[in-house]
């Protein structure tokens, strides 16, 4: 993989934290820029981790899935990509808590889907340290523009965004098969 590829699979994960991010400027009445910094480091450093937790674990278990690692993370993207679709559909509350149970919870349900790229990683050897730096960053920046965004344009945008980060993901995932 390359860095175009750690990017876009940056973008693609973390579209569901810019998402939660969009709704959290979209309950706040004025631009609270601390929350914003806030929101995106919980975001990033979780999506920082969970590869790196999912690769250990593809790690262990690449004598078993090395002939068939591209189908695997051809079908984990698929996978990833469909949910997110089919999660923006749903209904999603509105809160700006910025408390750590609440701010910890929202963290490790978007990043779920990163702990199982990570798992793709460890199978097709990537480069885990470049990686998780490029998604934690990534991550990062979609999640505190992601407040603003909210918090300037309501809730016309909200479900686009997790669609837009589905579709990235897809594509990723067929491009796999056929490099």
């Amino acid at each position: 993989m390359n860095f175009v590829d750690f990017v876009l699979i940056g973008v693609g994960l973390g579209m569901d934290a810019m998402s939660v991010s969009i709704c959290k400027g979209l309950s706040m009445k004025k631009m609270e820029w601390k929350k914003a910094v806030l929101i995106g480091m919980y975001f990033g450093v979780f999506q920082m981790l969970m590869p790196l937790i999912g690769f250990g674990l593809g790690s262990r278990f690449k004598q078993f899935l090395e002939q068939m690692s591209k189908w695997f993370a051809f079908g984990v993207l698929q996978i990833i990509g469909i949910n997110m679709i089919v999660e923006s559909k749903k209904e999603q509350k509105i809160n700006n808590r910025v408390d750590f149970g609440n701010m910890i919870a929202l963290a490790v349900a978007t990043s779920i889907d990163a702990l199982v790229a990570g798992v793709s990683f460890g199978i097709l050897k990537v480069s885990i340290v470049r990686a998780c730096l490029c998604i934690g960053i990534i991550t990062f920046f979609m999640s505190f523009w992601g407040v603003k965004i909210g918090n300037l344009l309501g809730n016309r945008i909200n479900n686009k965004v997790e669609i837009l980060g589905g579709i990235i993901l897809i594509s990723i995932g067929i491009k796999m098969l056929i490099v």
